[in-house]
């Protein structure tokens, strides 16, 4: 199991999911992928979709300890995801193309940029 730290040089490089919002440092995405949507988005070994699916514009972080009995992860819906840190907010939009990979995965896409909701136009 890799180690979650991140040294403050590392700051600068963390990236936030759009599709679960979980922080990372860039190369963690890059070298493991997402720990909740890698079976849907495929960002492992993939820089340029780790681009495309993870902002390094983000709001707010949430420590998130006991997933299942946290109010906050209730709050924030990211109940059903592993330990880790989370944004509040993700500024950015993904592309179409990984919203129809999404949809294809049986995944509901919830905008992490405060939104109610996805509206195609």
């Amino acid at each position: 199991m890799s180690s979650s730290f991140v040294t403050p040089g590392q700051y600068r490089n963390l990236r936030a999911c759009m599709v679960c919002s979980i922080v990372q440092p860039h190369s963690k995405f890059t070298k493991e992928g997402c720990p909740n949507c890698e079976e849907a988005i495929h960002l492992r070994n993939n820089p340029d979709k780790v681009e495309d699916c993870t902002s390094p514009v983000f709001e707010g972080l949430i420590a998130l300890w006991q997933p299942t009995s946290s109010w906050v992860s209730k709050w924030q819906r990211i109940d059903g995801f592993v330990k880790g840190m989370y944004a509040v907010k993700v500024s950015g939009n993904l592309p179409e193309e990984i919203i129809l990979q999404l949809e294809d995965a049986d995944v509901y896409y919830q905008p992490r940029d405060g939104s109610d909701s996805y509206n195609r136009e």
